[in-house]
Parts: structure tokens; C-alpha cells; sequence
């Protein structure tokens, strides 16, 4: 496959900048496979895991929603948060899991919907990290 430039960006900076073959994220629509050529396109991503063909081999990582933007230069992903599945905190996911639900529990309680809706997120995310993580 044709290599094409790709760039992970977060707000705590550049996550990846490198060449790969293919990505592949979970756009509002379904999986969205972009390769060298791909025609311009822009999508928003959802928490879910994402692939990186880096020198034949995948990659597998954790993202917290984002824009993937494809133009015929190169691919730009902004994320709100991304993690290599080797990389992730196993324990911190666990603990992130856990303070969600009890939050949730709460927040329903207190039909308290605009911290619900946080806390939700935050749950989504913490059991995407967990799935990940077991992609090593």
C-alpha cells in the first residue's frame, strides 16, 4: 500500500505525526478505512477504538471523540483524548469506570441530566480504554 502522512493531534499536543498505510476510525456514521488518495472528507469520530497501518502492521488505539479531516496532503485527526492500546492505564480506566457509575447512579437521582450526560461520557470512555487495552 501507498504511504500517506497522518497527524494525531490532542489538545495535549502532537499524539502521532508519521507516515502510514491505511487508518481506520468509527466516524458518527460507521468505520471510515482511509488510504493514500482517499478523496477529501471530513467526519466526526466517536469514542471507539481506531486502527494505524505503520510498516505493514496495525496499531491499535483508544479515542475519545474528535474530526478526522482528509485532504489529498495528508489526514488530520483532531481527538479530545487518544491512548495506544499498550499504553493504557488498565487501573486508571477501572477506577474511571467505577466513578462514572457511582456518578451516574447519582445524577439520575437528582435528575441532575447536564452532569449526567458528563458522566455518561466518561463511563463510554473509560470501557472503550478497557476494550483497547486488551488489543495489545
Amino acid at each position: 500500500m501507498t504511504p500517506f502522512k497522518l497527524q494525531i493531534i490532542t489538545p495535549d499536543g502532537v499524539f502521532f505525526d508519521g507516515m502510514t498505510e491505511n487508518v481506520i476510525v468509527r466516524t458518527t456514521v460507521g468505520d471510515k478505512g482511509i488510504l493514500a488518495h482517499h478523496e477529501p472528507y471530513v467526519a466526526a469520530i466517536t469514542i471507539s477504538k481506531f486502527k494505524v497501518m505503520i510498516d505493514g502492521n496495525y496499531r491499535y488505539g483508544a479515542i475519545a471523540s474528535g474530526v478526522i479531516k482528509v485532504s489529498k496532503d495528508k489526514t488530520v485527526i483532531l481527538a479530545q483524548s487518544c491512548e495506544w492500546a499498550d499504553e493504557i492505564d488498565v487501573d486508571r480506566a477501572v477506577r474511571a469506570k467505577q466513578v462514572a457509575e457511582e456518578r451516574i447512579g447519582h445524577y439520575e437521582k437528582t435528575n441532575d441530566n447536564k452532569n449526567l450526560d458528563i458522566a455518561e461520557f466518561k463511563l463510554k470512555r473509560a470501557l472503550n480504554r478497557i476494550e483497547v487495552s486488551k488489543m495489545r
